[in-house]
């Protein structure tokens, strides 16, 4: 068992990082393996986030004065906690994905971005796409337009070319362009 000194310098600890999260997901981990565990932690760096396991009442003292106090009081059973200050979407995608893997893994509650969610809106938050791929759709949607008017301006020439050439070639046959044959023959004189 830790000493009261070790649980508060943890908790300490654990406030200090939740000055700066924008997400945190509460869960259980009862019956998780030690490799399932293992795998969901290193998932979840990967993420950019960060996985902890700690006593309820540890939990609730490192949450007093910052915003997810209400998240994490009262807690009961046995709770584990993934956070970050990064994006929320990619946390959620792998705590969604981890949760179909595992069985024993399932969600309790989460906070984002200043608010208390629901179970069902950390679903709906591992279905948006991750903040790199709005970033690029919004590039590309700003650069498609500027992509238009120089194709545009790049045709502007190239048309004037093809207008020229064939005007050369029009005068060289003269007016009426180049004898194809089909022409009607003259008439006999009678």
């Amino acid at each position: 068992m830790k000493k009261k000194a070790e649980k508060v310098k943890q908790a300490d600890d654990l406030r200090a990082q939740f000055a700066n999260v924008s997400t945190v997901i509460l869960s259980t981990f009862q019956g998780i393996t030690v490799e399932e565990d293992t795998k969901l932690r290193r998932s979840i760096e990967a993420a950019g986030g960060r996985y902890e396991v700690v006593k309820n009442t540890v939990a609730e003292r490192a949450a007093e004065g910052t915003p997810i106090a209400p998240l994490l009081k009262g807690l009961t059973g046995m709770n584990s906690i993934a956070y970050t200050a990064a994006d929320p979407v990619a946390l959620a995608k792998v705590l969604t994905k981890v949760a179909k893997d595992v069985p024993a893994f399932k969600f309790r509650a989460g906070w984002v971005e200043g608010r208390v969610i629901a179970l069902e809106d950390i679903a709906q938050l591992a279905q948006l796409p991750s903040k790199e791929e709005l970033v690029s759709k919004i590039m590309f949607m700003l650069n498609a337009p500027a992509q238009r008017v120089a194709s545009a301006l790049a045709a502007l020439p190239r048309n004037l070319a093809v207008v020229v050439n064939e005007a050369g070639k029009a005068s060289k046959f003269g007016a009426g362009g180049p004898a194809t044959g089909s022409e009607p023959a003259p008439e006999a004189a009678s």
